[in-house]
């Protein structure tokens, strides 16, 4: 980075960054190498303040929320990462249909647990999901025959070029945990959404969310991981295939196949992002030999790899 540029940040947001700071904090697999700078906002008038400084800047960046889904690269990642804590939520529940609006840094567990308190139902598989509402909104994430697009109505974004704009749902385009801003890789952040949900019994709610939570704790490995590493292909699961290819419990240094369910791979202490990217082009190279299918990643990858 520039020593201008660098100086221009530790002037701009004294007291919110760090220099040099190693990413594997910040992410579910507790996997990662340094960022050059880690800034952290707490609103989304901050996130959009740090946004348009360094689209000025001419600064590169990368948004983290809850670190889920993405893997680090062991050498790091160049420029600013932005730890997304912004968390504010409204509540509607007079509303019609009820609604929610909340900043994109907000955990999607937190969400469905404050709408189950309020008797709103619709976010009862979000309770188990890791991860945030702006990652939700931009891969489409869902558990349990549930999905972001069923309830999102419209999304508050800051583009590089064309500044401050609402999006209807529509316009996002969702497919199977996609959507038009992951796939185009537009210049945005995402600040807020508004979510519609329906008036529902507060203790069904509730037991509802207790048996996803068994179910995903009985079907699903403890210990850090990144989530789902693979996107199940059409009319079939990625975690059966790398099974039936013989790879679970397969490890490379400390990661691991897990034995548990095959699409989970696990940090098992100290493990490098290079074993597991070795895992994951192991269980892709084997399944397409094995039965001819290309396995698509659902997690990113991030940083100099």
């Amino acid at each position: 980075m520039e020593p201008t540029a660098l100086a221009s940040l530790r002037s701009t947001f004294a007291g919110r960054m760090q220099e040099n700071i190693p990413l594997s904090g910040h992410t579910s697999a507790r996997i990662g190498g340094p960022a050059d700078i880690l800034l952290l906002v707490r609103s989304a008038g901050e996130l959009a303040e740090a946004a348009s400084f360094l689209w000025q800047a001419n600064v590169p960046f990368v948004l983290l929320g809850g670190g889920s889904n993405v893997l680090v690269s062991d050498k790091g990642v160049r420029g600013v990462v932005v730890i997304n804590r912004a968390r504010g939520v409204r509540i509607e529940a007079q509303a019609y249909p009820p609604a929610i609006e909340a900043e994109s840094g907000t955990t999607l567990n937190d969400l469905a647990r404050r709408a189950a308190r309020q008797g709103l139902s619709g976010l009862e598989w979000a309770a188990t999901v890791p991860g945030t509402l702006g990652g939700a909104v931009y891969g489409n994430a869902g558990a349990f025959d549930g999905e972001t697009a069923a309830s999102l109505v419209s999304v508050d974004l800051l583009f590089r070029t064309d500044g401050r704009q609402t999006w209807p749902v529509d316009k996002l385009e969702y497919n199977y945990r996609t959507s038009i801003l992951k796939l185009s890789h537009i210049p945005v952040v995402i600040l807020s959404a508004r979510l519609a949900l329906q008036p529902g019994d507060p203790l069904a709610i509730q037991e509802k969310m207790d048996q996803f939570s068994a179910v995903r704790r009985k079907t699903q490995p403890a210990g850090a991981s990144l989530g789902s590493m693979f996107k199940n292909p059409p009319g079939d699961f990625a975690g059966r295939l790398i099974e039936a290819a013989g790879l679970k419990g397969r490890r490379i240094g400390n990661a691991e196949i897990s034995a548990a369910h095959a699409n989970f791979f696990i940090n098992h202490g100290q493990t490098k992002a290079a074993d597991i990217h070795a895992l994951i082009g192991l269980a892709r190279q084997t399944v397409a030999e094995k039965f001819g299918v290309n396995l698509e990643l659902e997690i990113e990858l991030i940083g100099e790899w």
